[in-house]
């Protein structure tokens, strides 16, 4: 009886210390095991909204699905006809798939976007019906895509929850999988000059379970982001949308190491030390 109760308390007490959900500042938020889809946190997942640059990541994946990659893309002056972020790509030049995926999903250009569309689908419009496509393909029923960067256009929008759909998709693509845990990539101009791109993900670059995926800002969207990451065998993804500069990028890293069974003192061990403090 008396190892009967102690065992009782036991399994109350390791209960007890089974870590919280994290309170997230964002306005929508979800959590997901990445292998089995299980959802581990929700906040406002179905309510529509602007996700900003994180629809690059469903404009990658039709690219990286299209195939080919090593073929080259010419730029045309419509592709350059997009603010603000650029990296100020000149008509006539060319670039592989490859080359343009890389940058689009490392610092988010949204000329790279423009291109990377049109080259798959003819034009900016027509990709966007495969976005659509794609995204029912996917599960999705509360989206709609106008633009291939995330820019604001009328009737445009998504859901956390449609957007993780593409997220799981995107995280077991083995060529956006490589170049998401990128945390720098140089891209060579066609004149031979070259930039060395700072991926936007400061989750990425902090610690050492965050292994992508794509980050996000519009002043209707507020800053937005999808992190994936990895320890010990577990696999979570993490989107937190509407959220502000200061939160993003701690809400993202709580939610990680929530999925991941990390508490502080763990996530503090995995800190890159070059990191410092979460700025």
């Amino acid at each position: 009886m008396i190892i009967r109760i102690t065992f009782v308390l036991f399994l109350a007490l390791c209960a007890g210390l089974q870590a919280a959900a994290p309170v997230v500042n964002a306005k929508s938020a979800i959590l997901f095991d990445a292998n089995s889809g299980r959802v581990l946190f929700k906040k406002n997942e179905n309510a529509p909204r602007a996700v900003a640059s994180t629809q690059k990541l469903l404009t990658a994946l039709l690219v990286a699905e299209a195939g080919n990659l090593s073929k080259r893309v010419t730029i045309t002056v419509s592709d350059t006809r997009a603010q603000p972020t650029k990296l100020y790509l000149k008509p006539g030049d060319s670039y592989t798939r490859k080359e343009l995926l890389t940058a689009l999903l490392v610092k988010s250009p949204n000329d790279v976007a423009r291109a990377l569309a049109r080259d798959n689908a003819g034009s900016v419009g027509a990709f966007a019906k495969k976005m659509n496509a794609r995204m029912v393909q996917l599960g999705g029923k509360d989206s709609h895509f106008v633009t291939p960067n995330g820019l604001p256009a009328d009737g445009q929008h998504s859901t956390a929850r449609d957007m993780a759909r593409v997220a799981r998709t995107a995280y077991f693509h083995p060529e956006i999988r490589e170049i998401v845990r990128m945390k720098t990539s140089t891209f060579r101009f066609a004149n031979g000059k070259t930039k060395e791109l700072r991926n936007t993900n400061r989750v990425l670059r902090s610690y050492t379970f965050c292994n992508g995926m794509k980050t996000g800002y519009t002043n209707a969207a507020g800053f937005c982001l999808i992190a994936s990451g990895a320890h010990r065998g577990k696999e979570v993804i993490a989107l937190v949308y509407g959220d502000t500069k200061s939160r993003v990028w701690p809400d993202a890293a709580d939610l990680l190491a929530f999925g991941l069974g990390l508490d502080r003192s763990e996530m503090a061990a995995l800190q890159v030390a070059s990191a410092g403090s979460r700025k």
